[in-house]
């Protein structure tokens, strides 16, 4: 049977997300990301169209590396300004039933305990419809505002990230019982104190004595994404990652970095084709080929490939400003993205070859045509590397969302590629077809779950 095309909508509250410029095309409405409407229309939206979830990009830090300035990346709005993404999903999941919704959030800084409950309290509040893309962050901008000299050395960073699962494990999984909670008005017990225990962890990075403030929430720990290709970065993928976020340019690269996340996954001992892959694509579709093309050099003509190279800056801590054109770019290695940094390793790059990379203002794989053409090559993708489905970005928003939607969709319905309608469940039973709501028996998260039955013992007050 033919594999079923899963589909992120990759967003971020803010102006400029990916294809950096496109804020200026006169129908583009991303100005108004500050407003509950714009977001609440987009998930009204994202669920006529059956997307699988709103994936929210974040960043801490800003993108200070090109020309060792905020100049470019004021002007243009490259992720900055950047409002918070979890206060996004209150509204969007009261105006949706069953759009998921995937959230980034730096482990780096933010406390474990609080954001355990910040993300029980989503996850009730959608009904089970929460992810969490697991980041580490990689800008040294941001850990100087955070009080930091700089950032963590990059497997330092993945460390600290695996004890930091352990913590939410054992607040999210082990802290309630699943009977905990009674609600007996007669007997006058809501929770159950046997059934209540604290957590007590003393790492290396996190000292955490404390009970989880929130019952059991419909998934207990959010699906969890991760995206990080570096050796470090699979093995924690293999370990902890349901969802995995990849970077391909070619069909080729995409099938061996595809083939790398699932032998992460077995070498952690989980079933490798449970992962579900998904990569980062642009779609520019129209009835005729003729007619994308035209909008495809209509966007062109708005983005701003000055504004993507200086976002491709940070990501490799590299200031490509100080080169000119067609001077060679040095390597060197550094402490930001090692995917980024190791693709101008391993081809000659220069200035003017990345601004024509970046024509879009992004670098994602842009595919343009009429609906027969666009579903063919997504298929293509799918088939030829073993991806699971993609994160679509936006070029002109909404218009983006809306020509997928209501050309490329029907088109994949038609070839039997993408769901008639919603699975019933929370987000990990939508996209894991049958599996529970809570995280599989093979998930080291799911051995901190709280004993059946649970242990005696009081729940002592504060």
């Amino acid at each position: 049977m033919a594999k079923e095309i899963l589909l992120n909508a990759f967003n971020m509250n803010c102006i400029g997300h990916i294809n950096h410029g496109l804020w200026t095309h006169p129908r583009d409405t991303s100005t108004q990301y500050k407003t509950l409407d714009y977001w609440t229309d987009l998930a009204r939206l994202l669920e006529r169209g059956l997307f699988d979830g709103l994936f929210i990009a974040d960043i801490v830090g800003t993108y200070d590396v090109y020309g060792q300035s905020l100049e470019v990346t004021l002007k243009e709005s490259i992720q900055l300004p950047v409002n918070d993404p979890l206060l996004l999903v209150s509204a969007m999941a009261a105006v949706t039933k069953h759009l998921g919704f995937g959230l980034t959030a730096n482990l780096t800084y933010e406390a474990p305990y609080l954001f355990a409950r910040r993300l029980s309290t989503l996850d009730h509040l959608s009904n089970g419809r929460v992810g969490w893309n697991i980041v580490t962050g990689y800008l040294d901008s941001a850990a100087r505002a955070m009080g930091l000299a700089q950032q963590p050395e990059h497997d330092r960073r993945y460390d600290q990230a695996d004890e930091y699962l352990q913590v939410l494990y054992k607040l999210l999984e082990g802290s309630w019982a699943d009977d905990a909670v009674v609600a007996d008005r007669e007997q006058r017990v809501y929770a159950r104190p046997d059934k209540v225990r604290k957590v007590e962890h003393h790492g290396e990075f996190y000292k955490v004595e404390g009970y989880h403030l929130c019952e059991p929430s419909p998934q207990r720990t959010p699906v969890l994404f991760q995206a990080g290709s570096s050796p470090r970065g699979l093995a924690f993928a293999g370990q902890h990652a349901e969802c995995v976020f990849i970077s391909g340019q070619d069909q080729a690269a995409t099938r061996a970095q595809v083939d790398k996340v699932r032998a992460a996954a077995k070498a952690a001992g989980r079933d490798p084709q449970a992962l579900k892959v998904f990569m980062g694509i642009t779609v520019i579709v129209a009835p005729t080929e003729e007619q994308a093309r035209a909008k495809h050099a209509e966007y062109l003509r708005y983005a701003s490939a000055e504004a993507g190279v200086a976002h491709f800056a940070s990501s490799t801590g590299i200031d490509f400003s100080r080169y000119a054109l067609d001077e060679p770019i040095g390597f060197a290695k550094g402490n930001a993205i090692q995917s980024a940094t190791r693709q101008l390793q391993e081809s000659a790059w220069t200035r003017r070859r990345l601004l024509e990379q970046h024509a879009l203002g992004g670098r994602y794989v842009t595919l343009v045509g009429n609906p027969e053409q666009v579903a063919k090559q997504l298929i293509s993708w799918i088939d030829e590397t073993g991806l699971d489905g993609f994160n679509l970005t936006r070029t002109v928003t909404p218009e983006s969302y809306e020509d997928f939607i209501d050309l490329v969709v029907p088109e994949l319905q038609r070839r039997g590629r993408y769901k008639t309608a919603y699975r019933h469940g929370s987000l990990r039973q939508k996209l894991f077809d049958g599996a529970q709501a809570l995280l599989p028996a093979d998930h080291p998260g799911a051995a901190y779950r709280h004993p059946t039955p649970a242990p005696t013992g009081a729940l002592h007050h504060a």
